[in-house]
């Protein structure tokens, strides 16, 4: 399992949001830049990097710093998401040097989106799903969906998504643990591969992560950590040992 350390950015600023909201934002600095390369020289793999001006406006507001991240950490790769909403929006990102995009919303609304954009970019989409329990929210963890998420992952297993980026809202932002029922159930339903997002506190929290396991052998093959990084809690080198096996 890969660490995934995550980069929010909004007005060109590094973030956090508690939840989602907007209004709970704590400014972790103004060079995300380099907050990306001490993630990669620290030995970052992937850089998980969402703008979250785009994820309220559609508008690639950030687009020229995620550029610049990417340009600046040639050892790592960067996923990105956030208003990824068409297939322009997805190339400009790819053209500009990120190595896979993140579809969320737009995902669940238009499952033919990831298919065109998989067409297009073999490898290099990924489909986002934020839950509230087990279902399925969109459009910022604003509005619910009604759908369980097992329910719709199996939608995407022909999708050419090549992995799975599910959050769970409940514990986002919040450093109490990550769901692992929730992972351990997707492990056993996803015949995508799955990247975890939300809770992580501890390195403890990681090797947990890490130690989940399928029916079939199936691992995660990543967790996104945010606050716990900012916060202090441990560090990027820290975090990518306690993933390893």
């Amino acid at each position: 399992m890969q660490m995934y350390p995550a980069i929010d950015l909004r007005a060109g600023r590094c973030v956090r949001l508690q939840q989602g909201d907007y209004a709970i934002e704590t400014v972790y600095g103004d060079d995300p830049v380099a907050v990306a390369v001490d993630f990669a020289v620290q030995g970052a793999e992937w850089i998980h990097v969402v703008d979250l001006d785009a994820a309220k406006s559609g508008e690639s507001v950030n687009l020229d710093v995620i550029a610049a991240i990417c340009a600046a950490v040639p050892g790592a790769l960067v996923q990105t998401g956030g208003g990824v909403r068409s297939l322009s929006a997805a190339a400009e990102r790819i053209e500009r040097g990120v190595s896979r995009v993140v579809v969320g919303s737009a995902a669940v609304s238009d499952p033919s989106l990831v298919t065109d954009i998989a067409l297009a970019f073999p490898g290099r989409v990924a489909v986002g799903l934020d839950v509230r329990g087990r279902e399925v929210a969109v459009h910022g963890w604003i509005e619910g969906t009604g759908v369980d998420l097992i329910d719709l992952v199996a939608h995407f297993a022909a999708s050419g998504a090549s992995a799975l980026v599910v959050t769970q809202i409940a514990v986002d932002g919040m450093l109490s643990g990550p769901d692992l029922a929730l992972y351990a159930e997707l492990l056993a339903a996803s015949a995508l591969p799955v990247v975890a997002s939300g809770g992580v506190g501890t390195l403890d929290d990681l090797r947990a992560l890490a130690a989940l396991e399928g029916p079939h052998g199936e691992r995660l093959i990543g967790a996104i950590v945010g606050k716990a990084i900012y916060e202090q809690r441990f560090g990027v080198a820290e975090g990518v040992l306690a993933c390893r096996p």
